[in-house]
């Protein structure tokens, strides 16, 4: 190429705005395009530190201590301090966790114990599971079961556990950390009896394990547990069958019965136990054992109706009815719907009905030949019922007090429940007799007020308030709505017959509820020694 080509100006495809003129030098370094952001040269500026490479949400961060961990992540609007006081019964604090959020818990506080260690986490899960076991099969609630549970578990330093409780089933798990795998057990309750001094012993051990002063070991409490499975009933058979007879016979008096009427009605209540304990021993299920024991008193009232004895035949069978109606499986049903447990409830329910459907057939059978034999019984009846105050004030206490033996209480609390009987049976008579109010809403205020005296009573010995409501609801039990309704059916008035049933549920249901609108008041306005309520969980209002 000559020098008159080099001189030769170029095409614009050639030359671009960014090219530097001729005649001016550029550096051997590669051309930089800059801003007016960038830093002038000369000025020192400190360098940012080197970024670790982004991990996983379930890698372990740099320096995680299980015992010196951050504090957990406060929202926004801030998470009002939990503070639970120790003077508190343990179900009410145990309560009060459970239905917090597992990131609100407060962390428990390190407690000696006799291993130096702390026992293995699945034998005290295990148990957890049994404690929970009998106090599921003794009738407790599910919210009260799992409450018992959890206090078990961080008494022994598991606070990261999250029990469930079902009509038949129990379930525990417990994390130690959000890294550690979880632990988990199960328990099938596959048995239920009615014994209230067993379950005053359970809570007991689980109020001293609560007790931070008291270091009870993994060995101590099992052999406490077994201790309670061996010990025997505190009444023996032919008391709880006396027992049935007089409960039978005390309702009787209550819906104008006379002395004639409480033996009748005594005997046939004994009579339908005693069959009853030999088809449990034959190994046949409760329906058939409900059936076979309510038809002894409808037996005997048809039979002094045929015999034109001059009585009242629908409180000698109105009389054995209450001892059959499954008012605690009622109360312990409505109660965990009540708290949220909607599959423990309705499993409950369903048992309520299957007994009742048994009742039902047992009364009918009797009845459907006692009209077809010419028994004159009148549904008319119930609405004679003689006001004797006095006497049905006295026949309330010794049904409660017949109950509490049933139920197999201590005997310390017997004297209390016979109590509580007495005034919800004159707050009903006071409001339906003198009051005119209906039977409904004066079941429910006297079964409010029972809930209420039982919780405190509980609250007061640290205890299970079961033993001091249960067997003070049976005055108010719907023996003679029941009866009639039944009558009704034998008699081919079926629309009557079901308005009386009816009712009896209605009633029932009143009894259900006022017990636990009573116990949630005395927690929600009687707390002692804190100002904090007991947190519920918020429902969607139908969206």
């Amino acid at each position: 190429m000559t020098d008159a080509d080099d001189r030769k100006p170029q095409s614009d495809e050639a030359r671009m705005a960014f090219t530097p003129p001729a005649g001016v030098e550029v550096g051997d370094s590669e051309s930089e395009t800059t801003s007016e952001f960038a830093l002038p040269q000369g000025l020192d500026v400190p360098q940012p530190p080197v970024q670790e490479p982004e991990g996983s949400a379930f890698s372990t961060p740099r320096g995680y201590s299980v015992e010196d961990a951050a504090p957990a992540f406060t929202p926004a609007g801030g998470i009002p301090r939990i503070s639970l006081t120790k003077d508190l019964p343990w179900q009410d604090r145990m309560r009060t966790m459970l239905r917090m959020p597992v990131a609100e818990r407060p962390a428990p506080e390190r407690m000696p114990r006799a291993e130096e260690e702390g026992p293995a986490v699945p034998r005290v899960l295990d148990l957890t599971l049994r404690i929970g076991e009998l106090l599921l099969a003794g009738g407790e609630g599910a919210e009260d079961v799992e409450a018992a549970m959890f206090a078990v578990c961080r008494s022994y330093g598991l606070d990261r556990c999250e029990p469930n409780v079902t009509f038949t089933l129990l379930s525990i798990s417990y994390q130690p950390s959000l890294v550690d795998d979880p632990v988990s057990a199960s328990r099938t309750v596959r048995r239920r009896g009615t014994d209230y001094t067993r379950l005053a012993a359970v809570y007991q051990l689980v109020d001293d394990l609560s007790d931070p002063e008291s270091h009870i070991s993994l060995e101590e409490a099992y052999g406490r547990l077994a201790e309670m499975r061996r010990n025997r009933h505190p009444y023996p058979t032919w008391v709880l069958t006396s027992a049935s007879g007089l409960l039978a016979g005390a309702a009787s008096v209550l819906v104008g019965g006379d002395l004639i009427v409480f033996v009748a009605a005594a005997l046939g209540a004994m009579l339908g136990d005693r069959l009853a304990w030999l088809c449990a021993g034959r190994g046949l299920p409760e329906f058939y054992q409900f059936t076979v024991a309510a038809m002894p008193p409808a037996a005997i009232g048809v039979a002094l109706t045929l015999a034109h004895v001059d009585v009242k035949a629908s409180a000698v069978i109105t009389g054995g009815l209450f001892a059959l109606l499954p008012g605690r499986a009622l109360v312990a049903g409505v109660q965990d719907g009540l708290t949220g447990f909607y599959i423990t409830a309705s499993a409950r329910l369903l048992e309520v009905m299957y007994f009742f459907v048994g009742i039902v057939v047992g009364v009918l059978v009797i009845l459907y030949f006692g009209v077809n034999l010419g028994a004159k019984l009148t549904p008319d009846e119930a609405l004679h019922a003689s006001e004797r105050p006095y006497w049905q004030i006295a026949a309330s206490m010794l049904l409660s007090l017949t109950f509490a033996v049933l139920l197999q209480q201590e005997r310390t609390t017997v004297l209390a429940v016979t109590l509580n009987g007495g005034v919800a049976w004159v707050v009903y008579g006071a409001m339906h007799y003198a009051g005119e109010f209906s039977p409904v809403a004066s079941t429910a205020v006297a079964a409010g007020l029972v809930g209420l005296f039982g919780q405190l009573m509980a609250r007061y010995r640290f205890a299970s308030a079961l033993p001091y409501t249960t067997a003070a609801i049976g005055p108010l039990l719907p023996g003679s709505a029941t009866y009639f309704g039944l009558l009704a059916i034998a008699q081919n008035d079926v629309n009557k017959g079901l308005v009386s049933l009816a009712t009896a549920a209605s009633l029932a249901m009143a009894i259900a509820i006022g017990v636990n609108l009573g116990a949630e008041i005395s927690r929600m306005f009687l707390r002692i020694g804190s100002p904090e309520k007991r947190r519920a969980a918020k429902r969607t209002r139908g969206f």
